[in-house]
């Protein structure tokens, strides 16, 4: 289209020049035939063709002009052109530009309401994160003080080797002051109180010791699912046999606790070493190192507390979301043997001899104690301890239970009667030499080892308790009860697990141990207890000891030896007439224990008050001292006192009046 314009316009200025040389009105006239021209005519003919010439010059010259102006014009065409062009496609952006505005007016409209809320969304949240700056401004203060304080105190455990090495423990200054000397250290023996007629009943004792400084190592890693934990406790509170109270002191570092656990994510863990009894209490659930121990400072506790520290292999199981826990060991035992009536007999002959045996001397070989004279029992199994925990959401409750195992050696014919054939005692006629055990040489009838047998017999009980905090955590109040037969040692005041029959037969011992507890926390820097416990044993008693007491001489003449009559634990026909009596010591360093007193231990009962206060707690450790005061009573069995049939028996009481202090430095 542009070029047939350009073709168009140049046919257009050629014609129109070509017109414009024609003379107006002027017909096209034929040529003239030549004719022979004249000299004048040639001369206008020469300047005629001259003009001509000149005027094709012009009109040449006019035809470039026009031609230059028509490439211009069609140049000015061309960017015309694409100067429409360009106006086109800036027309289609434009368009464009204008559907995108109109669309994007449309959603403003739409979102109108939405930019509102989201603007008040937005106030609201720079309002917060203003707030939320400041609080960032003060944690990051905070941290840099911790990260400084952290460099300042260093770590709260230690690593090892991806194990996390925890230290503790704390050092003591302690003192006691008993009203009636028991010739011992910071431990009470509650048992062992002295009757009024033991000579150290008649003086006091101040005993000043550090023995009860602990130390302790924690040390926790993870395998697995599984936690690892390992622990051990130590303290002085152990004597050797170079021990001394003199210039310098050199009692030996105990092992107190020492146990490895692993306990896994489904709430099961097992636990083997040394430990605190399953029957000890726990504050929730089942938990070393959680025992809900009272707050004495006599490491001895309290009477009515239960409780032993010896082997154990535990194993645990949290149930209904740690609400109930589960719990099964078996812990190393150890019979405690009391009563009377079962000494070493004499025959004729002159030799001593026991009709049974239940412990031996440590074996100081085997790293025992050789200087233990209660001996080692060699039972036949070790406890079985079974407990079920409750954390209901207030307080805490406990049921367990205890099976234990008392084994003696009996001989039938260690102790003799060497009576004359016919002879009659009670109802019992005797035909020759007792008990079948061999022939009278010479007239008499020495002991043997003939008829030996292994006697076991089963012991056990039960007990409850339970623990509730009141008037908003300020007191807790709790009671414990355990009752049974032959766990007399799982008690604070020690009392016997089993005596003998006349067979020497192990017989255990009814026992029952009761606590009470009142913990009340004023403050975070004080605490106030309050305990009261009790422990009992009952009689235990069994005739016939004077059927195998009876001997013969070689000349047939028959002596009757003396005799209990009854024996046991508890006999009332101990004889408890100097139970008040004082005698003179035998030596410098043996007090005497005064007259015969000869009533078996019948209840223990402690009253204590006492309290402990922080004067420090914080990342440099803790400085906290506490006093106790304990009233305590040791009452014997009753016995016949030499008094004539049918008089009141007469039962010894000792009474103890005692008071602790202790000032302590806990490690952080």
């Amino acid at each position: 289209m542009k070029k047939l314009a350009a073709l168009t316009l140049s046919i257009f200025l050629v014609t129109g020049t070509a017109f414009a040389d024609t003379p107006k009105n002027a017909d096209p006239q034929p040529a003239k035939a030549a004719q022979p021209a004249k000299p004048k005519a040639a001369k206008k003919a020469e300047k005629s063709d001259a003009a001509i010439a000149a005027r094709l010059e012009e009109l040449r010259q006019a035809l470039q002009s026009q031609q230059e102006q028509l490439q211009m014009l069609k140049e000015e065409l061309a960017k015309r052109d694409r100067q429409i062009d360009e106006a086109h496609e800036a027309a289609a952006a434009a368009s464009a530009r204008a559907a995108e505005a109109s669309s994007k007016a449309t959603e403003a409209v739409n979102t109108t309401a939405e930019v509102k809320s989201t603007a008040v969304s937005l106030n609201s949240t720079v309002s917060a994160l203003k707030a939320s700056n400041e609080v960032l401004k003060t944690t990051v203060a905070t941290e840099q003080a911790d990260a400084k304080k952290a460099t300042e105190d260093g770590p709260s455990a230690i690593k090892y080797k991806d194990v996390s090495l925890t230290p503790g423990g704390f050092i003591a200054a302690e003192t006691v002051y008993r009203q009636r000397a028991e010739s011992a250290d910071i431990n009470t023996q509650l048992n062992g109180i002295p009757f009024p007629g033991n000579a150290l009943s008649k003086v006091s004792e101040n005993v000043f010791s550090a023995r009860q400084t602990r130390a302790t190592m924690l040390a926790e890693s993870k395998v697995g699912t599984a936690k690892l934990t390992g622990y051990f406790e130590m303290d002085f509170l152990g004597a050797g046999t170079t021990s001394n109270n003199r210039q310098s002191n050199s009692y030996v570092f105990r092992q107190r606790q020492l146990w490895a656990q692993a306990a896994f994510d489904g709430g099961f863990s097992i636990t083997g070493g040394q430990m605190w009894s399953l029957a000890t209490e726990n504050r929730k659930g089942i938990q070393n190192r959680g025992e809900a121990l009272p707050m004495m400072i006599d490491p001895q506790y309290v009477a009515g507390f239960t409780w032993q520290r010896a082997y154990g292999l535990r194993a645990t199981q949290s149930l209904l979301d740690n609400k109930l826990t589960l719990g099964f060991s078996i812990e190393g035992p150890q019979t405690t043997l009391g009563g009377r009536g079962f000494s070493a007999f004499t025959p004729a002959a002159g030799a001593t001899s026991q009709n049974f045996w239940y412990a031996a001397p440590g074996n100081g070989g085997g790293l025992n104690n050789a200087f233990d004279t209660t001996g080692y029992a060699q039972n036949r199994a070790p406890d079985v301890v079974v407990k079920a925990a409750l954390d209901p959401g207030w307080g805490h409750y406990e049921v367990f239970g205890i099976v234990s195992q008392l084994r003696a050696r009996i001989y039938p014919c260690a102790v003799v009667s060497d009576v004359a054939p016919g002879t009659v005692i009670g109802t019992t006629t005797y035909t020759g030499p007792q008990i079948g055990c061999g022939a009278a040489p010479a007239g008499t009838v020495a002991p043997t080892a003939a008829g030996a047998f292994n006697d076991s017999r089963t012991g056990g009980g039960g007990g409850a308790s339970f623990r509730v905090p009141l008037f908003a955590k300020k007191l807790d109040f709790g009671v414990k009860g355990v009752y049974g037969d032959g766990i007399g040692r799982f008690g604070s005041s020690q009392l016997a697990d089993a005596t003998a029959r006349p067979d020497g037969t192990v017989a255990p011992i009814r026992t029952g141990h009761g606590l009470g507890i009142l913990e009340f926390h004023p403050n975070p820097k004080l605490d106030i207890y309050a305990y009261g416990g009790a422990e009992y044993a009952a009689r235990a008693v069994y005739n016939n000891y004077n059927s195998v007491k009876v001997v013969t001489t070689g000349a047939g003449t028959t002596v009757t030896r003396s005799s209990t009559g009854i024996g046991g634990y508890g006999n009332p026909s101990a004889n408890n007439s100097g139970c008040s009596t004082e005698n003179p010591p035998a030596t410098q360093l043996a007090p005497n224990a005064g007259g015969t007193c000869a009533g078996d231990a019948r209840i223990v009962i402690e009253g204590t008050l006492g309290f402990w206060h922080k004067l420090y707690q914080g990342p440099k450790g803790g400085f906290r001292w506490g006093m106790t005061y304990s009233y305590l009573t040791r009452t014997g069995w009753s016995g016949s006192g030499g008094l004539t049939a049918g008089s009141a028996g007469l039962s010894p009481k000792a009474v103890d009046n005692m008071v602790f202090t202790s000032f302590r430095y806990y490690l952080p």
